[in-house]
């Protein structure tokens, strides 16, 4: 994709997204914990970005984490995230964005399963699920 997605100006992404999904993506919100549609799916296939549709996660590498959020131990590719210290809220923590278009995932930590020791956990209004193709 060529265009530069994160130039894009305020209202495109209000018109793009629904308002939950702005929130979360361009405000950098986070979802209640245990309400969003991908924490107890299932499904085989592959989790993009609600706002750009670039692949992120596999069904392969997500995992139950009792967290509330989708949880991954790793990305389908590490370029199509980015990670940024955040310092909001009185924590040290490491957001976790879409590389194309700057939205924001929610964030990783390393309290993960093998192989990585990562626990990427994401807000479901982030992601979009594309199923595999033999579901």
């Amino acid at each position: 994709m060529d265009e530069d997605l994160r130039s894009k100006p305020d209202s495109y992404w209000r018109e793009k997204l629904t308002p939950e999904q702005y929130q979360i993506t361009r405000l950098k919100g986070t979802e209640r914990p245990f309400t969003g549609v991908y924490n107890d799916h299932k499904g085989k296939g592959t989790y993009r970005c609600v706002a750009c549709d670039q692949p992120l996660f596999s069904s392969e590498t997500k995992f139950s984490s009792g967290t509330g959020w989708p949880s991954f131990w790793d990305a389908i590719d590490t370029d199509n995230v980015e990670l940024h210290e955040d310092l909001s809220h009185g924590m040290r923590r490491v957001e976790v964005v879409c590389s194309r278009c700057g939205a924001h995932l929610g964030h990783v930590f390393p309290d993960g399963p093998r192989p990585t020791g990562q626990r990427y956990c994401i807000n479901s209004l982030s992601l979009e699920f594309e199923p595999a193709e033999d579901e």
